[in-house]
């Protein structure tokens, strides 16, 4: 049997987190800890959450983390990693998410395998089949700058310079970071890590932790074998100037200036 505790966030999330919840309790091979930081719902998602707490399964055990206010996704997620048990893997997951035994079991025997692998994620789509890359390069100001300009093939520049291009589908590969909806932890990470950086409120703090787990020695690794549901939304959609926008830009300067690198990533790179 694996052993995982999964660390879900939660955000007035009653549409998708019933389906995360019963995917999870689903699974036939995993002793499963679960930790859900809500943070400040105004909907149903608390109630949601609280009828699986009711639930007795002998092998899955729940517990709600209730913030009264949204406080990002890092200090959240580092509630839930700190509740961990030792000797599980830790499991990052969004609540829009939904997982399968293969995938858990595909991604734990690559972790077995290679244990200078500290992340591995699986392949995901959304339910009506739509592929979502995951597998990125580190963001750089060139490419963010790039985004912006309403231009199709400016935009068409900035999607390749961030996207790791042909390597999706049902192979393994090395990657810069990958988008942290579903990250399965190598035992012992955090121990040599840490924790996600606190500094940054909402995005990007999943390349943020990649940089680092690349500086520790450690690899991060797409696992297309392993499939996954997820009901992606870009919040990048609002206006580009939209609050949480500033908040992303706010994070993307943090971490230009922590790890020294701007425009390229060659600098960066050399340091790992």
């Amino acid at each position: 049997m694996n052993n995982v505790t999964f660390v879900i966030l939660t955000w007035n999330s009653e549409k998708v987190i019933k389906n995360c919840l019963e995917s999870i309790y689903n699974l036939k091979e995993t002793n499963a800890q679960v930790v859900v930081i809500d943070n400040g719902s105004k909907d149903n998602t608390v109630k949601i959450i609280e009828s699986f707490i009711n639930q007795t399964i002998s092998n899955k055990e729940l517990e709600l983390i209730k913030s009264k206010e949204n406080l990002g996704t890092t200090i959240t997620r580092n509630m839930g990693i700190k509740k961990a048990k030792e000797g599980y893997n830790i499991c990052i997951l969004d609540s829009d998410t939904v997982i399968n035994d293969d995938a858990i079991n595909l991604m734990i025997d690559y972790l077995n395998k290679n244990p200078k692998c500290g992340i591995v994620g699986p392949r995901m789509k959304d339910s009506k089949g739509v592929e979502q890359t995951s597998a990125r390069n580190f963001p750089t100001v060139t490419e963010k700058f790039l985004k912006v300009i309403p231009l199709k093939s400016i935009q068409k520049i900035a999607n390749d310079l961030h996207t790791i291009k042909n390597t999706e589908g049902k192979i393994i590969h090395e990657a810069d970071y990958l988008m942290s909806a579903c990250w399965l932890l190598q035992k012992g990470l955090i121990d040599n890590v840490g924790l996600l950086d606190e500094n940054i409120f909402y995005a990007p703090e999943d390349a943020e932790y990649c940089i680092r787990v690349w500086k520790s020695g450690y690899s991060v690794v797409y696992n297309g074998e392993a499939n996954i549901i997820h009901e992606w939304q870009r919040i990048s959609k609002q206006k580009f100037f939209s609050k949480m926008n500033k908040v992303h830009l706010q994070g993307l300067y943090y971490m230009f200036k922590k790890h020294n690198y701007w425009f390229s990533t060659k600098r960066l790179k050399n340091k790992f």
